[in-house]
């Protein structure tokens, strides 16, 4: 895929491919990823939309930044991407991490630049805050307590990052993905600077999103995984938080893992086109 670049207000260097023209879709990849695993994406909706997808800063053809692995700087480069691809609205998909930076962008910014928004397999909160009950926690998707979330933020960062971190990507996938697809995957994921993303993954994991749902006033397709290590109640608990929205969860032989969107393009395009294209419900708008 070809792609452009442009500097944010803070001098980091963004990688991003641009492709086809109408309305727009802006496609966030998850944490150690990038907008390549969105190929299948591209290749379908650049036929009907302008589709933009961002390299966030260290990841992907993005070179390594010397600062901001950060959520909340992440919505700030997307803030600033907009303004510079001259997109004053858009629909925007979020993957894994990519909805956290689509939810920081929310509450910093509002709604009023975006049209449709897709959010695919994050937890309301990866990690099990204090005061949290086990119903919370299951409801939330959390994943780990916060001291398992450090210890494995070390392990990232150590001689032993590679196997982390492959064995992350193991736990992702279905566990029929073809050996090609999930040895590209593991390249992208090794790309990024380990203590750089030790340090977003801390960042990441820490922040509890639950009470930010309410204030979603657009239309909204929520999408799991049977399989995914993302328990799909989680993700009937966000949509059942956002008025008007849909839920779809797919099977593990529809790629119902993290990332169905790359491991079974065709049954993902066709759910999202049909999103895309279906007459926006009327929804009240959030106080």
């Amino acid at each position: 895929m070809a792609t452009r670049s442009f500097i944010t207000s803070d001098g980091a260097d963004l990688s991003y491919v641009e492709e086809g023209d109408g309305a727009a879709l802006v496609l966030l990849h998850g944490w150690s990823q990038s907008a390549e695993m969105f190929r299948h994406q591209i290749a379908e909706f650049s036929r009907t939309h302008r589709v933009l997808a961002l390299d966030f800063r260290g990841h992907g053809a993005s070179p390594d930044a010397a600062r901001g692995h950060r959520i909340y700087r992440f919505a700030a480069d997307l803030a600033e991407f907009l303004d510079h691809a001259g997109v004053e609205r858009a629909s925007v998909l979020g993957s894994s991490m990519g909805n956290s930076v689509l939810w920081a962008f929310i509450d910093l910014y509002g709604t009023a630049r975006l049209d449709r928004l897709v959010f695919v397999d994050e937890p309301a909160s990866v990690m099990r805050q204090v005061g949290m009950s086990d119903e919370d926690a299951l409801d939330a998707g959390a994943l780990f307590d916060g001291e398992t979330m450090l210890a494995v933020a070390r392990q990232i960062a150590s001689a032993e990052g590679h196997a982390a971190r492959e064995g992350f990507l193991d736990a992702m996938i279905t566990k029929g993905i073809p050996h090609d697809l999930r040895d590209v995957l593991l390249r992208i994921n090794l790309r990024a600077d380990p203590a750089d993303i030790a340090s977003l993954f801390v960042n990441h994991c820490a922040i509890d999103w639950r009470d930010l749902f309410a204030r979603v006033d657009r239309p909204t397709l929520v999408i799991g995984g049977r399989v995914s290590h993302v328990n799909p109640r989680s993700q009937d608990w966000i949509h059942r938080q956002i008025p008007g929205s849909q839920l779809v969860v797919f099977e593990e032989a529809e790629g119902g893992a993290h990332f169905p969107f790359l491991e079974a393009p065709a049954a993902f395009n066709a759910v999202l086109a049909r999103f895309l294209d279906a007459p926006a419900p009327v929804i009240e708008a959030a106080p």
